[in-house]
């Protein structure tokens, strides 16, 4: 059966759309160039690691949501959006191989009127590039004139309680003006305000400038945490006066690591790089050295090595109260503790089974028996079902990275 919508790519980008889609009455296929995720959401469960529950999932099966891995429905539909990964290469630039692999899928099955957008984060010009490229060559139709091309950059928050698709303005950019009225028609449909960028180009630097935005504020608090614990000064009240102030300032918080689907981009293309992004990765990516070394320093002042110690982390996730663990600085903090001799185990509510280097890191099934035992625990990630007030009392010594517990309960980063 037709459908009014296709959403080429069912990962972080894609699903949350297509739920929308679904909630708004808007027929809706799903495709991916994997056959393992349509397969998964056919049978009621969440791919790996996604940013759906399974309840969620069954809830859009029965609004009419269609996963498949037959390309030929992407040739019956009157809007298609392309949203699968473009994950950092070697070179710190974003691969495109996914983006150019389902514009393939659908240029072969492309139909003249049939609107065209891209949501995955992408270099300016890709769009108007080697989209377009791809499509025309595959479809032979002209865009701009035998079909709509437009970006609108992905800008959702998941988890979020108070920021859902309705109530985040989509930016749209098409390759005409006729192409951003297409689009903005469709995204009308979903999202209480839409905005129009001058182009492509504009559409995707805004995705561009919102990631290195919070990396780079990130970065600024995670140094003014090493530099305020050097200095005995305590960062999270200092973050807590400063927002109170109505301009000029935005309040970011510190923390392990920075997980997360939306890379910072250094570079774009034959471009010179972006310096202060560029620093700014490099602050964070020091961050869980310095967890580990903070918990090596603690364990010391009691008396105790890292060699042998019993270390529990909490929340290995990248965001609270997600399965999702994409770029989780848990990974790294766990195999440095492992080179320190340390017995590492984990607990977290939303990953029942977790592997570093190949082994299987003991799961704790009891929360304070198990922070009671270790000789350190360690809160990477907030939970909404973590009591910190009564883990506080539990743990016999306890490394907070997120500021989420009560003053003077635990040690904070």
């Amino acid at each position: 059966m037709p459908a009014d919508l296709a959403v080429i790519g069912l990962g972080h980008h894609g699903l949350p759309l297509a739920q929308a889609a679904t909630a708004a009455g808007i027929g809706t296929v799903g495709y991916d160039t994997d056959p393992l995720p349509a397969a998964e959401l056919a049978a009621g469960r969440s791919p790996a690691d996604g940013p759906l529950t399974v309840p969620e999932v069954r809830r859009m099966l029965a609004g009419g949501f269609r996963p498949t891995h037959d390309p030929a429905e992407l040739g019956r539909v009157r809007t298609a959006v392309l949203c699968p990964p473009t994950p950092l290469g070697p070179d710190r630039a974003l691969d495109l191989t996914a983006v150019t692999d389902a514009a393939r899928a659908l240029a072969v099955r492309l139909r003249p009127h049939t609107t065209v957008v891209l949501e995955s984060p992408v270099p300016p010009g890709t769009t108007e590039g080697l989209l377009r490229d791809v499509l025309e060559t595959g479809s032979g139709l002209r865009a701009g004139r035998d079909f709509h091309l437009a970006y609108s950059p992905g800008r959702l928050d998941p988890g979020s309680r108070t920021h859902g698709y309705a109530g985040t303005p989509k930016v749209i950019g098409g390759l005409t003006p006729a192409c951003t009225e297409s689009a903005a028609t469709f995204y009308g449909r979903l999202t209480d305000k839409v905005v129009r960028a001058r182009g492509p180009r504009e559409a995707e630097t805004v995705k561009l400038l919102e990631t290195n935005f919070r990396h780079v504020n990130i970065a600024l608090v995670n140094e003014m945490a090493v530099l305020c614990h050097e200095l005995g000064v305590d960062l999270w009240d200092v973050i807590r006066c400063a927002e109170t102030k109505p301009f000029g300032f935005q309040a970011f918080r510190p923390g392990p690591g920075v997980g997360g689907h939306g890379a910072p981009v250094d570079t774009v293309g034959a471009h010179r790089p972006l310096r202060l992004v560029e620093l700014a990765g490099q602050v964070n990516e020091r961050m869980p050295a310095y967890v580990v070394r903070r918990a090596a320093a603690l364990l010391n002042e009691h008396g105790k090595s890292a060699r042998g110690a019993r270390i529990l982390l909490l929340g290995i996730t990248y965001k609270p109260d997600l399965p999702d663990r994409q770029g989780s600085p848990a990974d790294e903090i766990a195999r440095r503790l492992m080179d320190l001799g340390a017995a590492v185990s984990y607990h977290d509510p939303h990953v029942p089974d977790w592997r570093v280097r190949e082994l299987p890191v003991p799961r704790a099934d009891s929360l304070y028996e198990a922070a009671a035992h270790a000789d350190l625990t360690v809160l990477l990630q907030h939970h909404r079902t973590y009591d910190l007030q009564g883990l506080s009392v539990k743990a016999q010594l306890l490394l907070d990275t997120r500021g989420a517990t009560p003053a003077g309960a635990a040690h904070r980063l």
